[in-house]
C-alpha cells in the first residue's frame, strides 16, 4: 500500500500515445500487451524507422508495471539501443531510457541522466516529469515540486503534470487537492485508454482510503479493475480494503489473484499478511519463508523489497538486527518519506528510540498524513516517554481509520486504562 503512486506515477500519460492509436483490441490482453503487439506489428512493416522501436520500449515499460516483472526493462532497454543504432542521440529514446532507470530503481543514475536531458532541452515538459519521479523517490521533495510546477508552466492542465502534482499534494498532506487534480486528470483520458483510467482511479482509491473512506474507495478500485481486471495494483489495494473491513478471505482470494499473476516478493509478503489475518496460520509462515528467500534473493539490487525486509524482520521473524541492517541499506540512498519510516521502525526496535524519533518526525514533517507512520511515531515517542506526543500521534492514526488505525486505537486505549488505574 505504501507506495502505490511510486511507479504508477513514473510513467503516467507518456504511453496516450500507445493507446489512442489502437484499433480491434483483443479483450484477452492488457493494455500494454496489446501495445506490444502493435508495435512489433510496425518493426515487422519498417524495420528501419526508430520510432517504432520507440514504441516498443514504452509498451515493455508499462508491461513491467502492469506485472512487476523486471524483465520487461531488460527487453525495453534492447529496443532503446535498437532505436539509438538507427536515431543515434535522439532525444526521444533518451527520455524513454530514463523511464527505463526509473522502473528499475537506478534513482540517482535517472536523476542525473534526467538532468543532462534538461539542460540540453530546457522546455521540455516530460523532462520535468522525469526530474519530478526521480527527486520524488530520492525524497528531494523541493525538487520535486519544482519540477511539477514547471511542468504546469510549460503546459497548464496536462495530464502527466496533473498526476504528478496529486501524488505531491498527497505527500505534503493534502488528500483533497490531491484528489481534486487526479479527478481531473481523469476526465481528460479518453473510455478508449483503460490501462490509464484504470490506473488513475486506482490513484484516486488510494487517496480516499489514505483518509478512511473505505467505501469511495472500494467503489473505485472495482471501477479500476472494470477497466482493466487483472490490475495487479488495483486488486492489492481493493485487499487492503477487505483487510480494514476485517473481510480477511476475501483478501486472501484477491492477494493469490495478484499473486499468481505476478509472483513478484512484495506481492508475497501481502499474501502472507492477509493468510495470517484470515486465521491461516501454517500457510501464512510458509508464504512468509518464500518471501523471504525471493526477497534476499534481490536485496543486493536497486530493485528490492528491503521495506518488507525491514517489516518483516521488525514484526514477524523478531530478528531486530537484520531489519537495521536492510534499513540502513536502503537510507544510504535515499530519504523518501516510505524508507525515513522504515528506518525508524528498525531503530525503534533496536531499542535506539532517540534516532528513530529524529527519522519519523523527518518524515512526518512532509506533511504525509498515513496510519502507520503516525502509529510508529506514536509508539516511539511513547518508549521515549512523550505521553502526551504518543497520544497526538496515536489520535492522528486512529482517526484515519484505515489499515494501521485499528492497532493504534488498542494502544490509546491501554493508555487510558493505564491512566485510570
Amino acid at each position: 500500500m505504501k507506495r502505490i503512486v511510486s511507479v504508477l506515477v513514473m510513467i503516467g500519460a507518456t504511453f496516450a500515445i500507445l493507446q489512442s492509436a489502437t484499433t480491434g483490441r483483443s479483450a484477452d490482453l492488457s493494455p500494454a500487451e496489446q501495445s506490444i503487439a502493435e508495435a512489433n506489428k510496425a518493426i515487422g512493416e519498417k524495420p528501419a524507422q526508430y520510432t517504432s522501436y520507440n514504441l516498443l520500449a514504452m509498451a515493455l515499460v508499462r508491461r513491467a508495471q502492469e506485472t512487476s516483472d523486471a524483465s520487461f526493462y531488460a527487453r525495453a532497454e534492447d529496443a532503446v539501443k535498437k532505436s539509438l543504432e538507427l536515431a543515434p542521440n535522439n532525444f526521444d529514446t533518451e527520455k524513454i531510457r530514463v523511464s527505463i532507470l526509473l522502473g528499475e530503481h537506478e534513482f540517482p543514475a535517472a536523476l542525473e541522466a534526467a538532468k543532462a536531458l534538461n539542460k540540453k532541452v530546457p522546455d521540455d515538459v516530460m523532462v520535468y516529469g522525469l526530474l519530478t519521479d526521480a527527486n520524488v523517490e530520492l525524497g528531494n521533495y523541493n525538487d520535486a515540486e519544482n519540477a511539477a510546477q514547471w511542468m504546469l508552466n510549460l503546459r497548464p492542465g496536462n495530464l502527466p503534470a496533473l498526476i504528478r502534482a496529486a501524488h505531491l499534494r498527497e505527500l505534503f498532506g493534502d488528500a483533497e487537492g490531491a484528489y481534486e487534480l487526479m479527478d481531473m486528470a481523469y476526465k481528460s483520458t479518453s473510455p478508449t485508454e483503460p490501462g490509464e483510467r484504470a490506473s488513475i482511479l486506482t490513484q484516486m482509491g488510494h487517496i480516499r482510503f489514505a483518509s478512511g473512506n473505505t467505501d469511495v474507495a472500494e467503489k473505485l478500485f472495482q471501477q479500476a479493475l472494470a477497466y482493466f481486471p487483472s490490475y495487479y495494483s488495483a486488486l492489492g489495494n481493493l485487499a487492503h480494503v477487505r483487510i480494514a473491513q476485517h473481510r480477511y478471505e476475501e483478501a486472501v482470494v484477491l492477494c493469490q489473484r495478484r499473486y499468481r499473476g505476478a509472483p513478484c516478493a512484495g506481492y508475497c509478503y501481502d499474501l502472507a499478511e492477509a493468510l495470517q489475518l484470515a486465521g491461516r496460520d501454517a500457510e501464512a509462515q510458509k508464504s512468509f519463508a518464500e518471501f523471504e528467500t525471493s526477497a534476499l534473493l534481490q536485496s543486493g539490487k536497486s530493485q528490492n523489497s528491503n521495506l518488507e525486509l525491514v517489516f518483516y524482520y521488525a514484526d514477524r521473524a523478531h530478528q531486530p538486527a537484520k531489519a537495521l541492517r536492510m534499513a540502513q541499506q536502503e537510507y544510504a540512498w535515499r530519504h523518501d518519506v516510505y524508507t525515513l519510516d522504515a528506518y525508524a521502525w528498525a531503530l525503534h526496535v533496536n531499542g535506539r528510540d532517540v534516532e528513530a524519533r529524529k527519522q519519523i518526525e523527518t518524515a512526518l514533517a512532509v506533511g504525509v498524513r498515513d496510519a502507520k507512520l503516525s502509529r510508529h511515531a506514536g509508539e516511539i515517542v511513547l518508549k521515549l516517554g512523550d505521553l502526551a506526543a504518543a497520544k497526538l500521534y496515536l489520535k492522528q492514526a486512529a482517526e484515519l481509520n484505515t489499515v494501521g488505525s485499528e492497532q493504534a486505537r488498542s494502544t490509546l486505549a491501554g493508555l487510558s486504562h493505564g491512566e485510570q488505574e
